[in-house]
C-alpha cells in the first residue's frame, strides 16, 4: 500500500475527519480576528471578506459533520 493510498484512507477515516474539523475550527479564530480588526478600522471590504470566509468555514464544518455521520454509519463498531 503506497503512502498516497494510506493518506487517502486516513482522510476518509473518523480520525481524519476529526482532524479536519479541528483545523477548520482553528481557521475560524483568524476570521474572528479579521472581523474585529475590520470593525475597529471601519473597513467595509475587510469585513465583507471576513463574513464570506465565515460562511465558507460554516459550510465546510457542515460538510465535515455530515461526512463524520457517514463514516459512523459505515462503522460496524460505531453503531
Amino acid at each position: 500500500m503506497s503512502a498516497l493510498t494510506k493518506a487517502k484512507g486516513f482522510k476518509k477515516s473518523r480520525a481524519g475527519t476529526y482532524l479536519s474539523i479541528g483545523t477548520t475550527a482553528f481557521g475560524a479564530l483568524s476570521v474572528v480576528k479579521q472581523a474585529r480588526k475590520a470593525r475597529g478600522e471601519s473597513d467595509t471590504l475587510l469585513l465583507i471578506d471576513a463574513v464570506v470566509s465565515a460562511a465558507a468555514i460554516a459550510t465546510g464544518l457542515a460538510i465535515l459533520v455530515r461526512e463524520l455521520k457517514r463514516v459512523g454509519d459505515d462503522d460496524v463498531l460505531f453503531g
